[in-house]
């Protein structure tokens, strides 16, 4: 693996940092957990959209850049260094895009992805139900066909975005007789269908992250299945593995925590506050295994763009980075001391930052995606081998 940029890498890299230096909002946007801050956030990403940097990898005709998955990680550097807000569409341009871009028709690329890279139409992610979380393959909502249509009955929850999203994915039981990962099929839901409703669900901060969405006789087009019917789990895959493997948590992210994560480390040195080499040394490991994280990243991309594709070690790379996630925030939370329980807007807070709410933020990381404890069934039984017991 190469680590040397090219002269066209290096000048992509300096026109995206003058940009997002310019176009960055100064003060930081409300959470995009409520409304306020949903709208504000779909503004900010129209605002990228013009700019060319909505979703650098895509083709140009999708609302894209036509760049490659290396120039994609040189943005995520630059966006994470020019502190940009958070991507309100990430469940459509970061997982579900690529899937369309793998299992689309022409009409539905045409038709999506341009609405999906400008946040004009923003998604929901709609896996989990009530009695298959994790178990993806327990999921009993049904869409049965009728003519042109499938007639879509039972309920989603902690559907991610669901209380503002436009649209929702998600996979539904289209063989009532089958079972397990049979007979699944991957459908395109307008969230305003007849039949559908809405119920938020609120974090214990009182925002609305997630929700719940029953359906009752909700007509949706044939046209709107992505792949063949029946073979709905082969295309969640797809997608899972963007989630686990790539798109979802670029290193960047981790990369920028770990060295705020540095710079705390400093200030409370300087302060006179009392570190113990142990701590320093869960300071120092937090950045190596950032930067770590990023060169298999590297690595991965470069091998995708030599016709490799990517298998079960997402999964590899999803237990790795959310079990750092928490311990970046946990190691913060530790040089704050009692001060890192405070909230923000707490009068007392001073310059604490939001490192309890990213701890708290964190913490669900082992269980979306897939939970760590799936992972490793995967690793174990995929990648090593091992028989089931």
């Amino acid at each position: 693996m190469d680590l040397t940029y090219t002269p066209e890498q290096n000048a992509f890299r300096a026109e995206a940092r003058s940009w997002l230096e310019a176009s960055v909002p100064k003060e930081p946007l409300a959470s995009f957990d409520t409304l306020e801050g949903f709208e504000a956030h779909r503004e900010w990403e129209k605002k990228l959209h013009a700019g060319g940097f909505a979703m650098v990898p895509w083709p140009t005709e999708y609302g894209g850049r036509g760049a490659d998955l290396l120039e994609w990680l040189i943005f995520e550097e630059e966006y994470y260094r020019a502190g940009a807000p958070g991507r309100v569409n990430q469940n459509g341009i970061f997982l579900l895009g690529p899937t369309i871009m793998e299992y689309g028709t022409p009409e539905q690329k045409a038709r999506f992805l341009p609405k999906m890279a400008s946040s004009e139409e923003v998604w929901a992610q709609g896996w989990s139900e009530p009695n298959a979380g994790s178990d993806m393959a327990a999921i009993q909502t049904t869409a049965i066909r009728d003519g042109d249509d499938y007639v879509i009955n039972g309920q989603k929850t902690w559907a991610s975005r669901g209380a503002y999203a436009h649209w929702l994915f998600g996979l539904f039981r289209t063989d009532p007789e089958s079972s397990r990962h049979k007979g699944l099929t991957f459908v395109l839901v307008p969230m305003d269908t007849p039949g559908i409703t809405v119920r938020p669900i609120e974090k214990i901060n009182g925002k609305k992250a997630f929700a719940e969405v029953f359906f009752d006789d909700a007509r949706v087009p044939v046209a709107n299945r992505l792949g063949e019917e029946g073979a709905g789990w082969g295309v969640a895959m797809a997608t899972a593995g963007f989630e686990r493997g790539l798109m979802l948590r670029s290193p960047a992210r981790f990369q920028s925590t770990a060295h705020r994560l540095v710079k705390l480390y400093r200030e409370t040195v300087a302060a006179g506050g009392f570190v113990d080499s142990a701590l320093r040394n869960r300071v120092t490991q937090c950045w190596i295994r950032a930067e770590a994280y990023a060169l298999n990243t590297y690595q991965t991309v470069s091998r995708l763009l030599a016709g490799g594709k990517i298998g079960a070690e997402a999964s590899l790379n999803k237990i790795f980075w959310s079990e750092l996630d928490i311990e970046i925030h946990t190691v913060a939370l530790a040089l704050l001391e009692s001060h890192g329980e405070l909230l923000p807007s707490a009068p007392a807070a001073g310059n604490v930052g939001d490192w309890l709410e990213g701890y708290i933020f964190a913490l669900a990381g082992p269980i979306y995606a897939g939970t760590n404890e799936i992972q490793r069934n995967i690793i174990a039984e995929r990648i090593l081998g091992l028989p089931r017991k």
